[in-house]
């Protein structure tokens, strides 16, 4: 089967390795990917968001099947793109309609199909005023949450101490700090408590769940300083025990999965559940439509099955059938950022991976190949580098070894992953 896989991050890096050994996939090309998938298949310089150009290379291919790692076209529609033109309806998307993609591309969307649907969450207001806020904020204890209503690169939410900063922030918001997406804002309730990821399949009927993972969002150690797009992440996580897998599942997974079909909403695709385990009570802070990144560098490489298999099962509806297969082991990433991420930061330094760590991935983010063949950044986050261990110690301690022998200008990565769980 000939696949295009839409994306050029580390998230799409961990797909195109799984796609490499996977004997259902005869062919792969990645649009526009990185240095490291193009040891995986062919690189295609199209725009994940380019429709036009995308089909074009879909018919001249042919591709068999396309699979959309980041967000911004699914939602902006591109399976709708693909159901409603003649020359594409038969080649099958993984991933969400634009409807189903509403659940990442609008928080107000989110929250209140949660609250159709009776999943846990923070309180919440949507506002379009500084004044609506104002008055909602006056009924919540610090710290306060704004998250902007639409896309905003991972960077549309605040979290301030100070209710009168927080009505300050709101306004530059709505005034526009992240464009139209932040024209509407949600304000919730602060949850405290300790995140983590959670991943599901669906056929929009059945749905499997993947294995769990945290990730670290803060650019410094002990969780300090401002918001990345993440700096590592472990799979699995301890304290998801039973009891709380068992919540996870019958109060949120499952009812989000009944609440689309109910809703008639197309999904066939992944759903991100970013939830908070609230002394030992899940509560829902986010979904996206897709896999998570850098938990894809985690969750992948512990996966036994191929994914070919698993998005026919999604396609014909057959998911039901299908037994998810997990490596035992836990795996951990560290990511490598160049210099002053999340910041301002250089581009197209020269990297060296130097000598490789025995069983250590290298899953690229922001790379790209040069004129002579060699390795560039080109992203803030640069290098996923994921190590399997007994614990999370020794998963980790690999991972750190790997980022020490790399070199590029400017490297930075969190020494800490992993050491809040053991």
């Amino acid at each position: 089967m000939n696949i295009l896989l839409l994306g050029g991050g580390g998230r799409e890096h961990a797909f195109a390795h799984k796609f490499a050994q996977d004997p259902g996939c005869s062919a792969l090309f990645i649009a526009p990917g990185n240095a490291g998938t193009a040891l995986c298949g062919t690189n295609i310089p199209l725009s994940v968001t380019d429709f036009e150009g995308i089909k074009e290379f879909v018919l001249r291919q042919p591709i068999q099947m396309v699979v959309v790692g980041p967000e911004e076209p699914l939602v902006r529609g591109i399976v709708d793109f693909f159901k409603n033109d003649p020359l594409l309806r038969d080649i099958p998307v993984i991933g969400p309609s634009a409807a189903g993609a509403q659940l990442e591309g609008s928080k107000a969307f989110a929250k209140k199909f949660m609250a159709r649907h009776g999943i846990p969450t923070a309180r919440y207001r949507e506002v379009t005023t500084v004044a609506e806020g104002e008055a909602f904020l006056k009924t919540l204890a610090g710290p306060y949450v704004l998250k902007a209503d639409g896309l905003a690169a991972g960077k549309g939410v605040l979290i301030l101490d100070d209710r009168a900063e927080a009505v300050e922030a709101l306004g530059t918001m709505l005034a526009g700090q992240f464009g139209e997406a932040s024209r509407r804002v949600v304000i919730e309730e602060f949850l405290s408590g300790i995140e983590f990821s959670v991943f599901a399949l669906t056929d929009g009927q059945d749905y499997r769940i993947l294995p769990e993972a945290k990730d670290y969002k803060r650019v410094g150690e002990g969780d300090t300083g401002l918001n990345t797009g993440g700096m590592g992440a472990v799979s699995p996580v301890p304290f998801v025990t039973p009891e709380l897998w068992e919540k996870v599942e019958s109060r949120i997974i499952r009812p989000t999965v009944a609440g689309l079909a109910a809703e008639q909403i197309d999904y066939k695709g992944f759903v991100f559940f970013g939830l908070i385990n609230v002394a030992g009570e899940p509560f829902v802070i986010e979904y996206n439509c897709r896999m998570g990144d850098p938990e894809t560098e985690v969750v992948f490489p512990r996966l036994n099955n191929h994914l070919t298999e698993l998005f026919h099962s999604v396609l014909d509806g057959t998911l039901g059938s299908v037994r998810i297969d997990t490596i035992p082991e836990i795996a951990a990433a560290v990511m490598l950022t160049a210099g002053g991420y999340p910041g301002d930061y250089r581009k197209g330094d020269i990297l060296r991976p130097g000598a490789p760590v025995e069983g250590c991935l290298y899953l690229h983010a922001g790379t790209k190949t040069g004129g002579q063949g060699e390795i560039l950044t080109n992203g803030g986050r640069v290098m996923a580098l994921t190590s399997f261990g007994k614990t999370i110690a020794e998963a980790v301690s690999r991972s750190l070894e790997a980022a020490e022998r790399v070199e590029f200008e400017g490297k930075y990565y969190r020494r800490d992953i992993g050491q809040d769980l053991q």
